[in-house]
């Protein structure tokens, strides 16, 4: 353990000397809290290498859109070159699992579902062909970095892949098969199976257990068994850990940062797992990103330390930091996490813009999360009750999510109106229909423009949050930190007819203001502007 921490320190340093330079630049304007996150399904994104479609036999039939569809990493990269996410003000990419699924289907009820949606891991070391290689995971990492864009992986530990005729469960000293949970307590929630035939990882395990036979005689015949071995002898020799199914998996996880620049992990299923799993995991991963920023020198990774996300189902940010299980509270932001997604946003997002923004500022910039951050989504790939599922209030919820303190999430197809209502599909499929290109143009500009907005200016999303008046309804974000200032007045709601908006308090006579909606100049004067706005927006920066 000593050794451990000796090491992480070494790096530590070597990293902040690499920015010892004070002056402020575009790359450290950047901060987390303000963070516009694309998340999108692979499979269901863009197919950019159709020769990667079908594996392992995957040919039986599925109804309701529960098979491959053809997406993978070389059409996200696709989409990261053509600027599509740069268009939009996207920060971070979050993609789902891409470790190698489950080769065969189970039928939950609704059909045969194969492992489309990326959570049935069979092999956390190999990467799903499905979606691509390593050399275009590489890839991928490699140009959305050029484009200014991090990656966040999503990642699990709570759980292997269904048990199917192709996949056998794995020993009984790495995973429980029974109870399942029933979500009433603490440990109806933990030590039990998520849900029929998903085998719980026995992540509480003390007693060193071997690599389960499947996974050897499957590395034996890929002809990598002695380099996995090896590795793993060397990372349990480094860092002092017990050979238990969590700590393997911290090891297979971490690879991925050290081989491929990984900026943050998105993490499943966090409250199924003891909390000090997740603190081994940020240990460990912060020991992997220093290492690999002491050996690449872009800029992206000068000013920001390791980023872990979690996803704790249906916490709610209003309610504080901890999550309450009903005969226990954990406070998971304690256990390595810098941001918890925000289950509570998507009902939230019905009050009116002023009581929304005010209690999110009260709470992430002011409150009791001032240290930390959650993410804001309106719809997302488990939710069966996301805001506006019939998508009749488009604009409303782009303005909702991107103009509220803290992070936010699009899920690939909010801003196109992505139908999460499908004919003929069952459960959560509706949610994970295929991406819906080229439709709703005018709705697509109005959350680029927003974005945009947003990527430029950290004031929205971690900035304090002031009104400055109710007719017409206008406020302004205020930001300073690490010397770095900025500042923007919003106003909503607008009529035709020219109106005054006061900004005497964040800029001066004489200023040139733009409203980057309608990209209109105009000159303060007496500390004010007169706009007039055809959209019922405007977005004002000097």
């Amino acid at each position: 353990m000593g050794l451990r921490n000796f090491i992480i320190g070494l790096l530590l340093i070597a990293t902040a000397l690499q920015s010892c330079d004070n002056k402020v630049t575009d790359k450290e304007i950047f901060d987390w809290k303000n963070a516009t996150v694309y998340f999108m399904l692979t499979d269901r994104f863009v197919n950019g290498d159709e020769s990667n479609d079908v594996n392992f036999n995957r040919n039986d039939s599925t109804v309701g859109l529960r098979s491959f569809m053809g997406g993978d990493l070389a059409g996200i990269t696709q989409k990261i070159k053509e600027g599509y996410f740069n268009n939009l003000g996207v920060d971070a990419l979050w993609f789902s699992p891409v470790n190698e699924q489950i080769h065969g289907w189970v039928d939950e009820g609704q059909g045969a579902t194969y492992a489309f949606h990326g959570y049935w891991i069979r092999d956390w070391t190999s990467i799903e062909p499905s979606w691509g290689t390593e050399d275009e995971l590489k890839n991928l990492v490699k140009n959305a970095h050029k484009n200014g864009i991090r990656v966040l992986l999503d990642v699990i530990i709570n759980h292997t892949g269904p048990v199917t005729e192709k996949d056998p469960v794995w020993p009984s000293d790495w995973v429980r098969t029974e109870p399942q949970c029933t979500y009433q307590d603490y440990e109806s929630t933990v030590f039990c199976t998520l849900v029929k035939n998903l085998p719980d990882v026995i992540t509480e395990q003390t007693e060193e257990v071997e690599l389960p036979p499947e996974l050897i005689a499957k590395w034996k015949k890929e002809g990598r068994l002695e380099k996995e071995i090896k590795e793993l002898d060397a990372f349990f020799v480094r860092t002092g850990y017990p050979r238990t199914p969590r700590y393997y998996i911290i090891k297979w996880i971490t690879d991925f940062i050290r081989k491929y620049g990984i900026d943050g992990f998105r993490v499943d299923t966090v409250k199924h797992t003891e909390a000090d799993v997740w603190s081994d995991l940020a240990t460990e991963s912060k020991i992997a990103f220093a290492e690999w920023k002491s050996t690449h020198k872009e800029a992206i990774h000068e000013n920001q330390e390791f980023f872990i996300l979690g996803e704790t189902y249906n916490y709610n940010a209003l309610n504080g930091k901890d999550f309450d299980f009903g005969d226990r509270k954990v406070n998971y932001f304690d256990n390595g996490f810098d941001s918890q997604i925000n289950f509570g946003f998507n009902g939230d997002a019905n009050m009116d813009y002023e009581q929304l923004f005010s209690k999110y500022s009260n709470q992430l910039i002011n409150g009791e999360l001032s240290d930390v951050t959650t993410m804001n989504y309106i719809s997302s790939h488990d939710d069966s009750w996301p805001f506006d599922k019939e998508r009749k209030r488009t604009f409303e919820s782009a303005t909702k999510l991107m103009l509220c303190p803290g992070q936010v999430q699009i899920y690939y197809g909010d801003e196109t109106a992505r139908p999460l209502i499908i004919e003929g599909a069952q459960g959560d499929v509706n949610l994970r229909g295929k991406m819906n290109w080229g439709e709703n143009p005018g709705l697509l500009a109005h959350w680029q423009k927003l974005g945009q907005f947003r990527h430029r200016h950290p004031a929205i999303g971690a900035g304090e949050h002031k009104i400055i008046s109710n007719e017409p309804y206008t406020f302004a974000r205020t930001y300073n930190k690490n010397g770095y200032q900025d500042q923007v007045v919003i106003a909503l709601g607008l009529e035709r007819e020219p109106v005054s908006i006061n900004v005497a308090d964040y800029f001066k006579d004489g200023e040139r203001l733009t409203d980057v909606y309608s990209n209109t100049v105009y000159n303060v004067t007496d500390g004010k502007v007169m706009v007039e706005s055809t959209d019922g927006i405007v977005l004002l920066e000097k």
